[in-house]
């Protein structure tokens, strides 16, 4: 990670790690409005995301949850049409500057998806990928080292180690999504979104993931989208209520399920609507 960004500084690209100490959320978001065309799809969000924790976004369906997310990584950027205003800040530093690539952003902001998707190679090459592009490994050894080491951190090694050039589609749908998991942390992120990634999966899997989640969060700044209020309140340090794309509350996970301000907070944990 430090060769890659040591050249997207000699480029001239916006890559500033924090300091020792820094002080301050790791991702903050401040009036975030997203329009397609003419359609507005997220009004003035406003919400700071702390590293090492997960931070869990719930709300009804269309509500904007996943296009704020998609919003961290600058996915909306591929979207015709789409226009995104307001201000990300990211260690300090806006992620929608001009100077930021969006590819090197996607290297330090992994993101895993409500259905696995795994490349059609093997397994191995589906977590080799990324730290091959991206320079990380100069030897096949090295390479291989970050390839068991990702596997291992996703919980995946012991399951897989002796089929390493299996495709990666023949793994399960939970094996698929730690699959893809290890492979978002293979090139050393800093924060990792879900968005919904246990809304395909069985209980044992989802439980497996949910724990997984709880070991990342150690090293990340993770930001997950879930419907599920139970998975939120297992898995979530902190938790943002949208709705009708809007942040109505956002606080402590446990502060906002025992005792949320906005009646609408209240009315959507206890199943009243959404």
């Amino acid at each position: 990670m430090t060769r890659q960004r040591d050249d997207a500084h000699a480029q001239g690209v916006s890559m500033t790690t924090p300091r020792a100490g820094q002080a301050g959320p790791k991702l903050s978001a401040t009036d975030i409005s997203v329009f397609y065309g003419d359609k507005q799809a997220l009004f003035d969000v406003s919400l700071d995301m702390p590293d090492r924790a997960v931070t869990a976004l719930i709300g009804p369906s269309g509500c904007g949850k996943s296009t704020f997310l998609r919003c961290i990584n600058r996915m909306n950027d591929t979207i015709p049409g789409a226009r995104v205003e307001g201000r990300i800040i990211l260690d300090g530093e806006d992620i929608n500057d001009r100077g930021v690539d969006p590819v090197l952003l996607r290297a330090r902001v992994g993101m895993v998806f409500q259905k696995p998707n795994p490349f059609p190679k093997s397994i191995f090459e589906n977590v080799a990928y990324g730290p091959r592009i991206h320079g990380f490994a100069s030897t096949k050894s090295e390479l291989a080292d970050i390839v068991e080491s990702s596997l291992k951190r996703a919980g995946l090694w012991a399951e897989v180690a002796d089929r390493l050039q299996a495709p990666g589609t023949s793994l399960s749908g939970g094996q698929q999504q730690r699959l893809v998991i290890a492979r978002a942390i293979a090139v050393s992120p800093e924060v990792i979104l879900m968005d919904e990634p246990c809304s395909a999966l069985d209980p044992i899997a989802t439980a497996k993931i949910e724990e997984l989640i709880d070991d990342l969060r150690s090293q990340y700044c993770i930001v997950i989208v879930t419907h599920s209020m139970a998975q939120a309140a297992r898995v979530s340090q902190r938790t943002a209520f949208f709705h009708m794309g809007a942040v109505v509350e956002a606080g402590a996970t446990d502060e906002i399920f025992t005792n949320p301000r906005d009646t609408r907070t209240q009315d959507y944990i206890t199943g009243r609507f959404g």
